[in-house]
């Protein structure tokens, strides 16, 4: 997985950010929020994090080559190391759902802000 690939698939959605942070990571926000972080350079290029469903946390993390987050795991984000071979659909998939999360977590009104969403997968 590379850099334009991710900001190819976040481009249209509503309301996201990025930011490079920790020298390392660039970092996609819906509101200000976090859902995805992209290791750009550096000992973890090309892993990609991003918070799952709690109850889906166990069944990500058992898969070969996803591990908990390092620092957000409490938070329920996975690590999808550079080594897992994951079908880029499946990511991409996995990357939107956790946008929906945590927009789903923001006030209505910042949501209705945000306009529909309804944005192309």
């Amino acid at each position: 997985m590379d850099q334009a690939t991710i900001e190819s698939w976040v481009r249209e959605w509503p309301g996201v950010s990025h930011e490079i942070k920790w020298h390392d990571d660039l970092v996609f926000m819906v509101a200000g929020k976090m859902f995805c972080v992209y290791c750009f350079q550096g000992k973890y290029r090309g892993q990609v994090s991003f918070k799952v469903e709690d109850d889906r946390f166990l069944e990500i993390t058992d898969r070969p080559h996803i591990v908990p987050a390092p620092y957000m795991a409490r938070a329920h984000w996975v690590s999808v190391l550079t080594s897992a071979a994951m079908p880029a659909e499946e990511l991409k998939t996995l990357v939107r759902h956790s946008y929906e999360l945590v927009r789903n977590k923001l006030t209505k009104k910042q949501q209705r802000e945000l306009g529909s969403g309804a944005a192309p997968q």
